[in-house]
């Protein structure tokens, strides 16, 4: 699904209006009875008190659009002008008109401080005083409004995005935001729903068709593409009857040390789950027997050192080679990768230990072959490109990074991102239970033996990225948060591919 930035969500609701010859006011009416039917089909007349809050621009609009149908249905509705500005949008104005028109009691002007006023917690708030269209700081007696919104507690249902987040920077005021119990929001996901900073305001967030002009939306590069069960199974590559394992090319894992050799293990472990026809791993010799017992399917390689690292010599041409897991930094250790990087001609997928002698030794960067994979977490890719203001300078600085090294970089979180230079990809899978030891060392292997198998580094990455999460999810349904183990994602990898292909259940026909 395509994410689309402000600017060009702005141009679809123009193209929208010349294509399908209708009115701003009529889509407003349009979109904002999409988010009353569903709060109807939610109360069903439920005698809830409810507080709509209003801005003065097209998101204000909306809000007003809810108050009058939800009046109309005989629901007890307070509805507040937030007045901010002396300026009012045409639709705005309109549709305050058609509320007034049918209310018995008319909105009420909210001015400063002072008429904030009472909610309670078994109230129903619906946040419309800003919309994506937020371009300047708030006032503080507005600030204090959200707060105050915030203390109640009510269950607070925004429109579009919850008021006081821009849609392309990090908010001025991490406490002048409304915290939303629910986001419905037009036609597009937002990226401010999947960044950490930004995600934490919207609990959940439901998508609604407004109707906006297809071709517009199938022909525009999106700015960035959210990736969940459907997009992965297009990029999905199914065997033929007669493959074997030749065909699936041969995956080479190189790390670990002493007390460390567990990581390989997984890595390992991962990319013949993934579907690898061969894995081989490189490791020091205190490693040999852990790995030959662990995972009798692999084929094992050991340095002459027996902790570390010390040189990585192999006398075949792997497929890939994924490199870094548990390898340690020792002076040696460094020396060897150097020396690897030199000589490699296979493509890579770099993790922990070999990112953090990248960050150190950057006059390797020009080593990597194009389309090589970085998969740090947060601590390594600080050292990686420099610390960051906010979420939406951390994508800058990981686009400027990738464009400047012809690199993949995977940026693990909640909902990890992939970029190839201008290229974003937000997963959708995974869950907070995989914040475990070796949960990375997975996601490695994961994308080794995606490439292994003659998949793009991009869309190894991104399916691979997509396959970890949904592993977890699996895994989780028998372990919960607290249990999972990174082996637990392994072992539910081959899982993760068949429900890719598993058909939602059928909601009954009601007679």
């Amino acid at each position: 699904m395509k994410i689309f930035s402000a600017s060009q969500i702005r141009k679809a609701d123009e193209v929208t209006l010349q294509s399908k010859q209708i009115t701003s006011l009529e889509l407003m009416e349009h979109a904002a009875t999409q988010i009353f039917n569903l709060i109807h089909q939610r109360l069903q007349g439920a005698p809830v008190p409810i507080h709509a809050f209003c801005g003065l621009g097209n998101n204000g609009g909306d809000g007003l659009v809810i108050s009058r149908l939800l009046v109309e249905h005989g629901y007890t509705v307070k509805t507040y002008i937030v007045n901010f500005s002396e300026q009012r949008s045409k639709d705005f104005l309109t549709n305050y008109d058609r509320l007034k028109a049918i209310a018995s009691e008319w909105p009420i002007q909210l001015k400063s401080e002072e008429d904030l006023p009472e909610i309670h917690q078994q109230d129903m708030v619906i946040d419309a005083i800003f919309g994506i269209g937020l371009n300047r700081p708030l006032l503080p007696w507005v600030i204090n409004l959200i707060k105050h919104i915030n203390a109640a507690r009510s269950f607070t249902l925004s429109v579009d995005v919850p008021s006081g987040l821009y849609a392309d920077k990090a908010p001025d005021d991490p406490e002048g935001v409304i915290y939303a119990s629910s986001t419905v929001t037009f036609q597009f996901p937002k990226l401010i729903f999947f960044l950490p900073e930004t995600g934490q305001y919207s609990q959940d967030v439901e998508v609604v068709d407004i109707g906006l002009d297809q071709k517009y939306i199938q022909e525009t590069s999106a700015f960035a593409e959210l990736v969940a069960k459907p997009e992965a199974l297009t990029l999905y590559k199914p065997r033929h009857k007669f493959a074997h394992k030749g065909d699936y090319g041969h995956s080479l894992l190189v790390g670990g040390g002493y007390g460390k050799i567990g990581s390989v293990l997984l890595s390992v472990n991962a990319a013949l789950r993934t579907g690898a026809g061969l894995a081989t791993a490189y490791i020091p010799e205190c490693g040999y027997e852990i790995l030959q017992t662990a995972v009798p399917e692999a084929m094992v390689i050991t340095d002459t050192e027996d902790d570390y690292i010390t040189k990585i010599t192999i006398n075949f041409e792997p497929t890939v080679i994924g490199i870094g897991m548990g390898m340690g930094t020792h002076d040696k250790t460094v020396t060897a990768f150097s020396e690897f990087l030199k000589q490699n001609t296979s493509k890579l997928v770099i993790d922990a230990d070999a990112i953090n002698i990248l960050a150190k030794e950057t006059n390797l960067l020009p080593l990597l072959g194009a389309q090589t994979i970085l998969t740090p977490h947060p601590g390594e890719l600080k050292r990686l490109i420099g610390t960051w203001k906010d979420d939406f300078d951390k994508i800058k600085k990981v686009k400027e990074f990738s464009i400047a090294h012809d690199c993949i970089v995977v940026v693990k979180g909640a909902n990890t991102l992939v970029i190839y230079k201008d290229d974003i990809y937000v997963n959708t899978s995974g869950n907070p239970g995989m914040a475990t030891a070796g949960s990375g060392d997975v996601l490695t292997g994961i994308l080794t033996g995606l490439i292994s198998q003659g998949y793009e580094p991009l869309y190894a990455a991104v399916l691979g990225v997509y396959l970890h999460g949904s592993a977890g999810d699996l895994a989780i349904q028998e372990t919960g948060y607290q249990g999972l183990l990174a082996s637990d994602i392994v072992s539910h990898i081959g899982k993760s591919y068949l429900e890719l292909f598993k058909k939602p259940p059928q909601q009954p026909v009601e007679a």
